[in-house]
């Protein structure tokens, strides 16, 4: 076991308004397991480049190991599997990965299929077993849960659980509290680093916060009683003060004893008044260390509507085809040669194409709060693209031909988030007028989301995955829609923001729509679960 140590760390960006992290240090043991827990944008990526040596800071990061990042970048994704790794790592050793794969679950045969015909889920698989089939490296793993499904995630975290030596992105709190044993956070004023999994920090954070304001609290008191007490002493040594020079009584004016009596009980009261002072800068002093890390997660608002109709979608005997020359996207992805079948063993090539489901039925009412589940491949993305191109006119429905029964309510007006965010560019008050919302409520709701002042001056292109995935977001919470159907929003979202927006669910109760695959999100505020497998 070794260490790294970071010490007196200061980075910012060319060009940016403040900087990332300040005069920061602490040190990690390379055996750990850790957990990088921040807010969107506070910096985790950029630690991990500068991990990599990618920028120039001030301070210095020692270490006896050398660093890995996943996810690795792939040049030519056209490819075969096997030339992306030794094009990656020209000295991996083949049997090492064949290792790997087996503890992931993975068939030996995806290396030697084009990397890109690879579904997500396989193209992260492999991506992890050439990432843990180094030696004396310390694995920086930078969100290896982004689309992955629920059923992978759990494999995913056993196999990590199973190793040590890494810093893992993530903000699944399931995912998390089955492969850590120590956390490594970045604060709104320090980098604390501690033992235990998502859910003892959780406590313990929960603990301390309590703490903080509960002294808070104390103190403002303290400081309310110790101002009033400074002024009545001041009067009262201001009142001894002037009978001692005679401006209130003439009585002892030739009374050189009453005078020396007067004169030691007037700095006997500023000496008061001064311990006083004291006391109460003391207090306001510590008043000041307080609340600094505590994330205000203040409530969001929502504005759902309320359809005059009990059931807002109904699917009946619905079967899902693509043509055999396209890609599903997400959930279809086609695999072009030799009938080879999705990662999910579901769909089958003829020459008409891709079935991608076969006699499916659900039903949204008003109050559901829906989720789909399945494995990437199921048809997840693809039933939603089937309700949004019948509910919305002008939505193209990717080439894919719906048989069966599709009904939406009459007037429906749906409020959707897509899992992309490549569209998004250009400023905030373009997107808001783009789209017709209220400007200042949209930035209202993404500074209550973390964003700072700041972040409004940028291009929207400058922004984090996370950042970008609460612009979506945000929109979607100012439009007022009968239906809202969100499709993975929770991508790259931090886990202060998810509880947040946790909340807001339970609070207004909308009607949604959703594929999500952290499992805390759905367990909290999930009302009906439709599985694909079935179907």
């Amino acid at each position: 076991m070794s260490q790294i140590s970071v010490n007196n760390l200061t980075f910012y960006y060319d060009g940016s308004y403040d900087n990332i992290f300040e005069d920061v240090s602490f040190q990690i043991d390379t055996d750990w397991k850790l957990g990088f827990i921040a807010r969107n944008g506070r910096g985790k990526t950029t630690f991990l480049n500068l991990l990599m040596g990618n920028y120039e800071y001030r301070g210095k990061i020692t270490a006896s190991v050398e660093f890995d990042y996943f996810p690795f970048p792939v040049s030519d994704k056209e490819k075969d599997t096997l030339s992306v790794i030794e094009e990656i790592n020209p000295e991996y050793e083949f049997w090492k990965i064949c290792r790997e794969l087996t503890l992931l679950q993975v068939e030996a045969d995806v290396l030697y299929r084009p990397f890109h015909t690879l579904s997500n889920g396989e193209q992260t698989k492999v991506m992890l077993a050439l990432l843990f089939s180094g030696e004396n490296r310390f694995l920086l793993i930078d969100e290896p849960t982004n689309h992955l499904d629920m059923e992978a995630r759990e494999m995913v975290s056993d196999y990590l659980n199973r190793k040590k030596g890494f810093l893992l992105v993530s903000h699944d709190r399931a995912f998390l509290d089955k492969c850590i044993d120590h956390v490594l956070t970045i604060n709104k004023a320090n980098i604390e680093v501690q033992q235990g999994n998502f859910s003892s920090w959780e406590e313990n954070k929960r603990r301390q916060d309590e703490y903080e304001l509960a002294e808070n609290e104390r103190l403002k008191k303290d400081i309310r009683k110790l101002e009033t007490a400074a002024r009545q002493a001041g009067q009262w040594a201001d009142n001894v003060e002037a009978t001692k020079i005679g401006r209130k009584s003439e009585k002892y004016e030739k009374s050189i004893d009453r005078r020396a009596y007067i004169g030691e009980k007037s700095r006997r009261m500023q000496m008061r008044r001064k311990n006083l002072e004291r006391r109460q800068n003391r207090a306001i002093d510590e008043k000041a260390s307080l609340l600094k890390n505590i994330e205000t997660a203040e409530d969001l608002k929502l504005f759902p509507l309320r359809h005059h109709k009990d059931i807002l979608v109904k699917l009946e005997g619905i079967s899902i085809q693509y043509p055999a020359w396209q890609s599903g996207g997400e959930e279809g992805r086609m695999q072009a040669y030799a009938g080879q079948e999705e990662e999910s063993g579901r769909g089958r090539l003829s020459e008409n194409g891709k079935q991608i489901l076969k006699e499916f039925g659900m039903e949204i009412r008003n109050g559901d709060r829906v989720v789909l589940r399945g494995r990437n491949g199921s048809g997840k993305s693809s039933v939603m693209k089937a309700v949004l191109a019948a509910a919305c006119s002008g939505v193209d429905s990717g080439g894919m031909t719906v048989t069966g029964t599709l009904e939406t309510a009459s007037g429906l007006k749906v409020s959707y988030v897509p899992q992309d965010t490549g569209h998004l560019h250009g400023r905030l008050e373009e997107y808001a007028s783009e789209y017709g919302i209220d400007e200042t409520l949209f930035k209202a709701l993404l500074r209550k989301l973390d964003f700072s002042r700041t972040q409004f001056d940028k291009r929207m292109e400058e922004y984090s995955g996370g950042q970008k995935k609460k612009v979506l977001i945000a929109r979607s919470l100012c439009e007022q829609a009968h239906l809202y159907v969100w499709d993975e929003p929770l991508n790259f979202i931090d886990v202060f923001s998810r509880m947040q927006i946790e909340n807001l669910i339970l609070k207004y109760q909308p009607t949604i729509f959703m594929v999500e695959h952290d499992k805390s999100f759905v367990e909290k505020i999930g009302t009906v679960f439709i599985d694909l497998e079935n179907f």
